[in-house]
């Protein structure tokens, strides 16, 4: 197991899922919804997220016959 890239991986994730969250929560401010969100809403929306993400990284792997890992 590649540690180096794994951690890289990881970080990568990380800093797009919140980003994808803003962007959902912008689209809808322009449909004219408001949300808020306290800090416990924002954790647990990232995380999934970054799961999310991680998932949609190995499945495209996956279909090209090459495994991230």
């Amino acid at each position: 197991m590649d540690y180096k890239k794994t951690l890289i991986r990881l970080f990568v994730i990380l800093i797009l899922s919140p980003l994808v969250v803003y962007l959902f929560l912008w689209a809808a401010k322009l449909a004219g919804s408001t949300y808020e969100m306290s800090h416990g809403e924002t954790w647990i929306i990232w995380l999934l997220m970054a799961i999310v993400i991680n998932l949609s990284i190995i499945k495209k792997a996956r279909a090209n016959n090459k495994m991230v890992v």
